[in-house]
């Protein structure tokens, strides 16, 4: 496949189909079936308007969305590659079988197990390639998690290129937070054939996005955007063909090799495509080769000094050990949040424990740690199983730590890192022990890049730790140490790693020589220095190195360090007024603990509160709520994103739990502040965020009637009505469903039920809301609590 060479994928399926008859709420790939002249026909028309790639109808035909169809998945899903293949016949089409997200969040923050997940795309996989598919395209996914466990279920049991589209929103990231930045470093490790960005927006809104992928990633880039919004009144979309395809004319100059359409386009779009960009060429676009590790929410460029917290490991440390046996995940997340809190930008997992099932143990302890932080990992053990089990589920991209110059020790890890797309730390040492001279550290350090080089491995994911001796058994060896990165810096260009703390053992006043060696080390090259960001020692002789190499622009970072953090006043209106400062350390331990997701520490705080003759309503106003607005707050701004906001309201809700057991115990009532219908529309099966909004607006002491998906315009009127609910929330993720959220509005109109409606939903936009009828719109779950809150306030 040339990269230059514009390649032409079809159109929208769903839009085509519901002008062809499908009635909303129906599941559209039954149609493979029931329908299959009809499935066939839109097929033939994209493939004559000039598509080269078509994509089978079976994006929802998993077990999850289908268990009611009457279908299994097998038959849908060949059903759908047969259409495809039959509209193809005597052309050179390729045949993608198309795959959407399962529907549900993955853990720790839906109901969805990673291995679940990876099983159910590792059924319609196999499904796909027996019935002929040519490749596989995974699109409009939001979760890089899902994305992680589609691709591992593509690679490991099918040999189908596989293609990647996300869907991202306006803020330039996806529902769940993930960054295109982040998504790119994925896919690039994880080795797919092509990724790009697909539905939610137009073109034009696209295209800062995909020209920030075009210097992210060196593989060919994918573009199928939405033609606008449909409007409310005729059905149809905002931007026409002409248009459409002229706004994706910048995109070949960014290198796009891959251009089709997704909601709202049509045979016609294609058309248009191919005519405005046939004869042109893709530019070539190129990866900028810095070195990266992230959480999705999370990108950590190593392009400074960056923080690698050493206290996850249990070496030397009795309470950690036992935390591990004792299977005491909470005392193993305290590290991980106090260690961020404290500066660290990467977190090194250990759990290598005598008698513990390590690949068992690192597994449970990566997901409790992604629980409560979205810094990047290091995975550190000597176990090639346990490296491998937690390269597997970790969410974003890691570093493994270690792999040596022994040749057996190469061989069965490098593998393992080329896999799963991780980064790499290479000990100086193999078979004979730890070097005496920098020269064969160097000698080491050079075979480690040449064996990774072999493997596929780029060279911006190779680090280098040149190991620290301790100055009182071996105190000429520090210096050795040091010219053997100062050597591997210049000569090879690689980033260095290294344990510092190791430098002082055994001497007085340990905290003076580890800081002297780490300015020095810094000085000869150290990009990532593994220590205890809570010494504040530590952290400080950074930021001074920082400030005096010039990597601390008017020493911004390290007068922030300095000086005292400006206050937030937040008043409580009922039955206290409390200030808070959201960024402080002097926050209640409850509220604190709403903050970094901590379940058991919310339950047991308010637990103690109660004891302590606290009453529940003081506990819910002067600590709950205050908690969930700074967690709101910092949410709008950004500075958190979807994960961390369930992981704070599903925390507050450990808290409400122990509450209502009081309350009930005490012969009271819950009072709440008012009832609040929510319900996915007519036609569309997607919950996730109304569920979200649902549960935030539960901890905010409303009380939720959830009509569940799928529900028709009646069903809503006829609740509202009888239950006199004055508030109603209707979601829709589709645009082909947008007809149906109409159609439930005027029906609560016409009811002259005395109710507000405000709408929300991925394709939803403030005007479009506002001509729909709706009283207001919700980019999402805090903005639905403020209209909560104006509703029931007035």
């Amino acid at each position: 496949m040339e990269k230059h060479k514009i390649q032409y994928l079809d159109g929208a399926m769903g839009t085509m189909l519901q002008k062809a008859g499908l009635k909303p709420g129906r599941c559209p790939e039954i149609l493979n079936i029931t329908d299959r002249n009809t499935v066939v026909s839109i097929h033939k028309q994209y493939i004559e308007a000039g598509s080269q790639y078509i994509y089978s109808n079976t994006f929802g035909a998993n077990r999850y969305k289908i268990k009611d169809s009457g279908y299994s998945v097998d038959e849908l899903v060949s059903a759908g590659i047969s259409c495809a293949k039959e509209a193809s016949m005597g052309t050179d089409t390729k045949i993608c079988l198309d795959i959407g997200p399962i529907g549900q969040l993955l853990e720790p923050y839906g109901p969805l197990p990673f291995l679940e997940a990876y099983d159910i795309f590792k059924e319609m996989l196999i499904s796909g390639e027996k019935a002929g598919a040519d490749l596989v395209v995974f699109e409009t996914f939001t979760d890089l998690y899902e994305v992680k466990a589609a691709v591992l279920a593509a690679k490991e049991n099918t040999s189908l290129p596989v293609f990647v589209t996300m869907s991202f929103e306006l803020s330039g990231r996806t529902f769940t937070g993930c960054s295109v930045q982040a998504m790119a470093t994925v896919l690039n490790g994880l080795a797919v054939d092509a990724m790009g960005i697909n539905c939610s927006l137009a073109p034009f809104e696209i295209y800062p996005m995909a020209k920030e992928l075009s210097s992210l990633t060196d593989l060919p880039i994918i573009v199928k955007a939405n033609a606008g919004l449909p409007d409310p009144k005729t059905g149809l979309y905002s931007i026409d063909a002409k248009e459409f395809a002229q706004e994706l004319i910048p995109f070949v100059d960014l290198g796009v090799s891959f251009l089709g359409g997704c909601c709202g386009t049509s045979p016609e779009y294609i058309k248009e495509i191919i005519n405005e960009t046939s004869s042109k060429i893709a530019s070539e676009h190129y990866k900028t080769g810095q070195s990266v590790v992230c959480a999705p929410t999370n990108v950590v460029v190593i392009d400074g000094v960056k923080v690698i917290g050493e206290r996850i490991n249990p070496t030397g440390k009795k309470r950690f050990s036992q935390a591990i046996r004792e299977n005491d995940l909470d005392y193993v997340i305290k590290q991980a949040v106090e260690q961020a809190d404290a500066g660290a930008d990467i977190l090194d997992v250990n759990v290598g424990v005598p008698e513990v099932n390590e690949a068992e143990t690192i597994v449970k302890v990566i997901r409790a740690i992604q629980s409560v932080t979205d810094l990047p990992l290091q995975i550190d053990s000597s176990s090639v199983e346990a490296l491998e089990a937690g390269l597997r589920v970790v969410n974003g991209k890691a570093i493994i730590n270690s792999v040596n110059g022994e040749k057996d020790k190469l061989e069965k890890i490098l593998p393992i890192v080329k896999k799963y797309g991780a980064a790499v730390i290479g000990l100086t040492m193999d078979e004979k022990g730890i070097p005496k001279t920098a020269e064969e550290r160097f000698i080491i350090a050079e075979r480690i890049l040449k064996e990774a080089l072999k493997y596929g491995i780029p060279k911006e994911d190779v680090f280098i730790d040149c190991l620290t001796l301790t100055v009182s058994a071996e105190q000429d060896k520090a210096v050795e140490t040091l010219k053997a990165m100062r050597r591997i810096k210049n000569e090879l260009g690689l980033h260095l790693v290294l344990g510092v703390s190791n430098i002082s053992f055994g001497l007085p006043n340990r905290e003076l020589i580890t800081s002297g060696f780490l300015m020095l080390a810094m000085e000869n090259g150290l990009d990532l220095p593994i220590v205890n960001p809570n010494v504040e020692s530590i952290m400080d002789t950074i930021r001074v190195f920082n400030v005096i190499y010039n990597r601390d622009k008017n020493a911004e970072k390290y007068i922030e360090a300095c000086s005292n953090k400006p206050k937030v006043e937040m008043v409580v209106k009922s039955p206290v007024t409390t200030s808070f400062e959201s960024d402080s350390f002097d926050l209640h331990p409850l509220v604190t603990s709403v903050l970094k997701g901590l379940k058991d520490e919310c339950r047991q705080i308010t637990i103690e509160l109660l004891e302590s003759g606290k009453t529940e309503m003081e506990i819910i106003n002067t600590y709950l709520i205050p908690a969930l607005d700074i967690v709101g707050s910092k949410y709008e701004k950004g500075e958190l994103f979807l994960p961390q906001l369930i992981n704070s309201a599903t925390s507050a809700t450990e808290s409400f739990d122990v509450l209502k057991t009081q309350i009930a115990k005490n012969g009271s009532k819950s009072v709440s502040k008012g009832k609040i219908i929510v319900a996915t529309v007519k036609g569309d099966i997607h919950d996730i965020g109304k569920n979200i909004v649902k549960t935030i607006l539960e901890n905010y002491g409303y009380t939720l009637i959830d009509l569940g998906k799928d529900v028709p315009p009646e069903l809503v009127v006829k609740t509202a009505t009888k239950e006199d609910v004055k508030l109603i929330g209707l979601s829709a993720l589709m645009t082909t469903t947008l007809a149906s959220m109409k159609e439930t509005i005027d029906l609560l109109h016409k009811s002259n039920h005395e109710c507000e409606i405000w709408v929300g939903g991925a394709v939803l936009t403030p005007e479009y809301a506002k001509e729909m009828g709706a009283d207001y719109y919700a980019k999402d779950a805090m903005e639905s609590v403020e209209i909560a809150k104006k509703v029931f306030g007035k």
